[in-house]
């Protein structure tokens, strides 16, 4: 005997409903979640510039065919291409997560939620340009703030419950999902139509971390969420032009992703959607590293000024007996590497080779990941003599949703018997128990960056702008992008 399948269309899955709802319906009401995205726009676009300095970055920027520009189409921050806002989107993606020094979440996943900027504001930005065509009005950066509020908090959210790292899946499917989400809805979508982008972002085949992750690192990863929120772009735009959705993305039977993706597990949600994750999240500051390791890059830079002169030759690192890294299961998964290290995506993903570089120089800078600086015999003399331990009570508060810590600790132990202090930071610089410490050195590095790209007189109207909440929101958006082109 054989028994029919079912081809009565379900209802939409609920996981796409929330999603929707949130995006179409939901009033942000923070003004803590606005004054920190405005913090976080400024700090994005000052990594994209950054990134604007390393060929390896900038040889994937501008129109797949070579002089294209775009009557009303996006412009890309720090440079002259205006594109269509699909490639735009890539190229403001890769640019702002090249150096790997923008924001960063911390749950069961991991990710970069101002990595959506690439599509929000190469979307605002058309948008923009099209209507004042048109005779109509603009969206303003207020519209930017509150679309990456709400995709910070989409990507947030799935994260805090789902670990897609565990099924080997990166995590920049969050950053599809949710620019797919939110660009649906800044085209004009429907609520309907946000559901159904939304499932095809489920749909599609997934990244594979193996790019993250030895023996195959390498620059893919800085890419990846470039290509996934241009992705959401691309959905979008299907959509809004009729392209049908699929109800049981998730939830079909054999080919939905749960079953595919996800070992036939559903999704867990710790709590609902508001403006949560914007209001956490954790800016890369100081320096360009994977943020499981930036407490201890910290720890390495008290340690130089403690007992540098005792590590700077090798004939000195010879007498260390060990460096024991105390530390987190997550930071042990990702970044506890032992062995060579290839390229520069290998070496900013290795918790060893950053704390070498902080014990030796007391900095980190993008340089030190390059092969010149990595050539230094000195880093895998002191790598050769680090040991990893988890610390279970590390791992509980990175964990515990009001503590979000990510704490390391570094003691140095010498063979004539002598130790270091144990040096330990519970919360780095970027994080939100720090953010009277952290937004002025934030503003610094803003201000390093611009003057990267821009002479003295630019720098200052878009400083003018970017520091002053209001005059920000007010912007045009298509007035604020003029700002940065070259």
């Amino acid at each position: 005997m054989s028994s029919h399948i079912s081809n009565v269309r379900p209802e939409p899955d609920q996981v796409l409903v929330d999603i929707a709802d949130y995006v179409c319906d939901f009033e942000i009401q923070s003004d803590e979640a606005y004054d920190t995205a405005r913090n976080c726009l400024i700090d994005t676009l000052g990594c994209g510039l950054e990134a604007l300095s390393y060929p390896a970055c900038t040889k994937l920027l501008g129109p797949i065919v070579p002089g294209t520009v775009v009557p009303n189409g996006a412009k890309v921050p720090g440079t002259s291409f205006q594109l269509d806002p699909v490639k735009a989107a890539f190229d403001i993606g890769a640019m702002v997560r090249w150096l790997d020094f923008n924001d960063t979440w911390l749950a069961a996943e991991w990710g970069h939620p101002s990595d959506n900027l690439g599509g929000i504001l190469a979307v605002a930005d058309y948008l923009s340009r099209t209507r004042v065509s048109q005779g109509k009005a603009p969206l303003t950066m207020r519209d930017v703030l509150t679309a990456m509020i709400k995709a910070h908090e989409i990507q947030g959210v799935l994260a805090l419950e789902n670990s897609f790292n565990r099924v080997g899946l990166d995590h920049v499917i969050l950053v599809k999902v949710a620019s797919t989400a939110v660009v649906t809805r800044m085209l004009g979508g429907t609520r309907e139509e946000v559901i159904d982008a939304v499932s095809h972002a489920w749909l599609d085949g997934q990244s594979l971390r193996t790019y993250r992750h030895s023996p195959n690192t390498g620059s893919r990863k800085s890419w990846a969420a470039g290509d996934a929120t241009s992705r959401a772009v691309r959905l979008a735009l299907m959509v809004l032009k009729g392209e049908m959705g699929y109800p049981s993305a998730l939830t079909a039977k054999t080919w939905g992703f749960y079953d595919v993706s996800f070992k036939g597990n559903a999704f867990k949600f710790q709590r609902s959607y508001g403006s949560y994750v914007m209001e956490q999240i954790l800016f890369k500051i100081s320096f360009p590293a994977e943020f499981h390791s930036q407490t201890a890059i910290e720890c390495a830079f008290q340690l130089h000024a403690q007992v540098g002169s005792r590590l700077d030759t090798l004939e000195k690192i010879a007498q260390i007996d060990k460096i024991v890294l105390t530390t987190h299961e997550s930071a042990i998964r990702i970044i506890d590497k032992k062995g060579p290290l290839n390229n520069p995506a290998d070496r900013d993903h290795c918790l060893q080779y950053m704390t070498a570089v902080g014990l030796l120089r007391g900095n980190l800078t993008a340089a030190d990941y390059e092969d010149a600086a990595a050539a230094d015999p000195r880093i895998d003399a002191l790598r050769d003599k680090m040991e990893c331990v988890e610390l279970a009570q590390y791992t509980q508060d990175y964990l515990d949703p009001d503590k979000r810590s990510i704490a390391n600790a570094v003691q140095i132990f010498f063979k004539d018997g002598t130790k270091s202090d144990n040096i330990a930071v519970e919360y780095p610089i970027g994080h939100r128990r720090r953010r009277a410490e952290g937004i002025p050195e934030l503003v610094k590095k803003f201000k390093v960056n611009l003057a990267r790209r821009f002479p003295a007189k630019q720098q200052n109207a878009i400083l003018a702008v970017c520091l002053d909440q209001n005059k920000l929101e007010a912007l045009p958006v298509h007035e604020f992008v003029d700002m940065m082109a070259i």
